[in-house]
């Protein structure tokens, strides 16, 4: 896993973006990660996995968001 940025979405929640490998293809992950306990930060449900050359239109969907 390759960490890209931390996101705070509220004080128990963040979103992590992450380049990761499964079945040997890499993908970007957006996930929402929540407090445990004692500071501990766990993967929630809340997320996505996309193939990497996917990216550019997330980032055009993204950017039309901000417009």
């Amino acid at each position: 896993m390759t960490h890209v940025a931390t996101i705070r979405k509220n004080q128990r929640e963040e979103v992590r973006v992450s380049v990761d490998e499964f079945k040997g293809r890499k993908l970007l992950n957006v996930r929402v990660w929540f407090e445990a306990e004692a500071g501990e930060y766990r993967p929630g449900k809340q997320g996505i996995a996309l193939r990497l050359d996917l990216v550019p239109e997330l980032v055009a969907a993204i950017q039309e968001v901000g417009q």
